[in-house]
């Protein structure tokens, strides 16, 4: 299919891109990367009015570290930029471990992390990993800019706290504590397909190996990312080993996530895979906690 008429404007500054959104309001999409904007306006499932290209606004595609230990990443950054980055890989390796699982090595080429976290798809990885690192959103309009916290980022299923008029720019990930392991883990059923299920897993142990803190968070098992408190809350306290992983994931699996099964995996098959993931998740993240590296 084809997509429906569209004005197409190519602003080269910051400025003149945000007085377009104050301007045209709803109408308006922006094109980062095009990999999920692009085909869902070729099925028509979006028809907007005009569609601005931010292509030229190199000062939103920045990777540097910031004064608090973390790193800040501008939207428009190139998923493969971040991949390759030897910042990243230092400063955070849950994000080199997860870009890797999304789709191919073309799409990353061209898509961004901006543009994933705004579309908030429920089976994506990179708002997965926005909200297990408690990342913070700076979004930015024509009269002011304002931070969003990630929980309070993803609404719901392609749905985020971006206003009509507003644009992310870039996201800030915090540095973790010491004695803090990670990992991403997913199942698909080939190479760069949409996985059938997958997490984010960080663990902070303390000096005598107990766990002080505990983050898990899943895809495609409810209307976005779903973090599992509760499972979360039977790790804190407890020195782990595979008893007290096994019960977390049963009740992450059993109690808190909620998939919607398709033609490739059953909600039954769902929730069997985030039980084995999430065991496999909390080995690899309490093994990592113990190397003292951060996420």
């Amino acid at each position: 299919m084809k997509p429906a008429s569209f004005e197409y404007r190519v602003p080269d500054t910051l400025e003149e891109t945000l007085d377009l959104l104050a301007e045209h309001g709803e109408d308006v999409k922006i094109l980062a990367g095009g990999q999920s904007l692009i085909p869902s306006m070729n099925f028509r499932m979006l028809q907007p009015r005009m569609l601005v290209d931010i292509n030229r606004l190199k000062d939103l595609d920045t990777i540097r570290a910031n004064e608090k230990g973390g790193v800040t990443i501008g939207a428009m950054a190139r998923q493969a930029s971040i991949e390759h980055s030897d910042l990243i890989a230092e400063r955070a390796p849950l994000l080199h471990e997860t870009l890797p699982n999304i789709a191919h090595p073309q799409i990353r080429n061209r898509g961004t992390l901006g543009g994933s976290l705004a579309h908030a798809d429920p089976a994506s990885e990179l708002p997965v990993y926005a909200l297990a690192r408690q990342a913070r959103m700076r979004v930015r309009s024509a009269k002011e800019e304002r931070w969003v916290e990630a929980v309070d980022f993803f609404l719901g299923m392609f749905t985020t706290a971006i206003n009509p008029g507003e644009m992310l720019a870039e996201i800030e990930i915090p540095p973790l504590p010491e004695g803090t392991g990670w990992s991403f883990q997913e199942m698909a059923r080939r190479r760069g397909d949409y996985a059938l299920m997958g997490l984010a897993a960080l663990l902070t142990l303390d000096s005598d190996g107990i766990c002080q803190d505990a983050r898990l968070v899943y895809l495609n098992a409810g209307d976005g990312p779903t973090r599992a408190t509760q499972a979360e809350k039977t790790l804190i306290g407890e020195k782990p080993g595979p008893e007290v992983f096994a019960a977390a994931a049963s009740v992450a699996s059993e109690q808190e996530i909620d998939p919607f099964g398709s033609v490739h995996a059953t909600v039954e098959f769902q929730r069997h895979l985030a039980h084995v993931l999430t065991r496999r998740a909390l080995q690899t993240a309490h093994e990592r906690s113990q190397n003292g590296r951060q996420a």
